[in-house]
């Protein structure tokens, strides 16, 4: 898994009250990677305040399965279902 951070087509400053969101891609060449695996080992991890959702392509085919956490425009790349809780503990819950 990688983490990078980098920037996208969402608001450069997003709100301080905006939700924490874990987007994951099911778009097609994620998809054959292994993303609705990882997509449910997120949703299996649920953490208060942080909403789950696949979603469509995000524009970095070939480094899937990609996941999205928003706000904060953070990347993983290459991601599987065992690292999922990994990003939880640090991520999500830790900050």
């Amino acid at each position: 898994m990688d983490n990078t951070s980098q920037s996208s087509n969402f608001p450069a400053t997003p709100s301080p009250l905006s939700p924490k969101c874990v987007r994951v891609c099911q778009n097609r060449t994620c998809r054959k990677q292994g993303a609705a695996k990882v997509l449910a080992a997120f949703e299996a991890q649920a953490v208060s305040g942080v909403t789950v959702t696949g979603c469509g392509c995000l524009g970095q085919c070939g480094n899937g399965p990609m996941v999205l956490v928003l706000p904060e425009r953070v990347w993983y790349s290459r991601v599987h279902p065992k690292e999922v809780p990994l990003v939880v503990e640090q991520h999500l819950r830790g900050g």
